[in-house]
């Protein structure tokens, strides 16, 4: 298949030969007529060089004949024959006005200049054959098509050149495009060139941002999904061994599963959703809820994993604590926030989940968070790549999961930390009075 670069340098090529061929063919013309007019210029000039001579005594003949050897050296004759010449030459001797032109005898084409010498009863007629004019001509047509030749082979280069320029931008693009068919990330196409390779540059590269965004969207996505399912199935499980071990009264176990199967159910539902709508997001159903069952909730939940780790657990409330939220969500992110802290929270730690009214708090005596820390805990894989080597931490989506339900339910979080002694993330949702005020 032939390549664009080319197929540019072949069109190009093509247009400059034909236009150089145009140029020369008009140029042989012009230059032709140039010589003529030169040469026959010259021969009238010539000829009222001579007529004049004869009043000055110069020429004493009536007939030149003494100029015949000068002008056989200028490949030039003289004659008085005024026959041989056009009617409209001898129409203007008659009324005695000089004839310049061309003229054939016996077949052989001159420039002629007719003029009426004084005292002679016929006129001067100097003749010049137009072969040698032609031969003469002959230096300026190798000039043109030796100035043709080099234009050609500048044109050429030049066509080289720029079908190069145009096609290297295309080149690039399609090298970035097979990078990013095979799954790599290829480095940012230079925007340069004509507007129209400039724009397919902008928008090729628009195009690998916008599918790295998607990609990294998705695998976010994806990790985010893996951490919620993981919470559920943890409780399933440990309730499921406490069974086997004789831990806990299988009822009490069945009805635990039995809530953790719900919500894992939930999630598929969301995922079936999602993958319908295209969207990467939980739906939320906010309520009227009691943060304290919440947390009481969450602590039976992870109380088995607190006790193996060393580390109490205990839910702190001054009664009901009502707020408009998402009951699922909000376990949801206690979950999180409560798996967080057991798994940083050395043997001998404590914590807590506080609830009031619009508010519920973590509190955990682990090794806590530096100032620059706390501004982006909640960003995605943040701590998990600041302390995945130091510390227990886990995929780093687990308080990016709890700032993105927080926010969808209406409320927000924040962290406060006081390094090796205490730190304390804090969750606060709308009430029912609050949003009868705004109403």
């Amino acid at each position: 298949m032939t390549s664009l670069r080319s197929r540019l340098f072949q069109a190009i090529v093509l247009v400059v030969v034909i236009c150089i061929g145009l140029t020369v063919a008009v140029g042989l013309v012009l230059t032709r007529r140039a010589v003529d007019r030169g040469a026959l210029g010259d021969v009238s000039h010539q000829a009222d060089l001579i007529a004049g001579s004869q009043g000055t005594g110069i020429v004493v003949t009536p007939h030149f004949k003494q100029l015949a050897p000068y002008l056989k050296q200028q490949h030039e004759k003289s004659s008085d024959n005024a026959s041989i010449l056009p009617a409209s030459a001898r129409t203007r001797l008659e009324h005695g006005k000089p004839a310049d032109g061309s003229v054939t005898i016996n077949g052989k084409d001159f420039f002629f200049a007719a003029r009426h010498v004084t005292g002679a009863k016929k006129p001067f007629i100097l003749l010049r054959a137009k072969d040698v004019t032609t031969a003469r001509g002959t230096p300026y047509v190798y000039s043109l098509l030796l100035a043709a030749l080099v234009g050609g082979v500048l044109a050429a280069i030049v066509a080289f050149l720029l079908a190069r320029r145009i096609a290297r931008p295309v080149r690039r693009v399609a090298e970035a495009s097979r990078s990013l068919a095979r799954g790599e990330h290829p480095d940012p196409v230079p925007v340069e060139g004509a507007a129209e390779l400039a724009t397919l540059a902008t928008a090729f590269n628009d195009l690998a941002s916008q599918l790295a965004r998607a990609q990294e969207a998705e695998r976010s996505f994806l990790l985010s999904v893996s951490h919620e399912l993981k919470t559920p199935l943890t409780a399933i499980r440990g309730y499921t061994e406490a069974v086997q071990d004789g831990a806990i009264e299988p009822r009490e176990a069945a009805a635990t599963v039995a809530q953790e199967t719900a919500r894992l159910e939930r999630l598929v539902h969301d995922l079936l959703d999602l993958a319908r709508m295209n969207r990467t997001d939980f739906s939320v159903h906010p309520s009227e809820i009691d943060l304290a069952e919440v947390a009481d909730d969450a602590v039976r939940r992870y109380q088995s994993q607190a006790d193996a780790f060393g580390v109490g657990l205990r839910a702190v409330s001054d009664g009901s604590a009502p707020a408009v939220a998402d009951a699922d969500r909000v376990l949801q992110v206690v979950s999180n926030l409560v798996e967080n802290a057991l798994r940083l929270t050395p043997q001998g730690g404590e914590v807590r989940v506080v609830t009031a009214p619009g508010l519920l708090r973590v509190e955990d005596t682990g090794p806590g968070l530096e100032a620059g820390d706390r501004e982006r805990a909640f960003e995605r894989f943040y701590l998990h790549e600041r302390y995945g080597r130091e510390r227990s931490v886990g995929t780093g989506l687990g308080l990016a999961i709890v700032k993105e339900l927080t926010e969808a339910m209406g409320g927000t979080v924040s962290v406060e930390s006081e390094p090796g002694l205490r730190t304390t993330f804090t969750i606060r949702l709308g009430t029912a009075a609050r949003i009868v005020s705004r109403a």
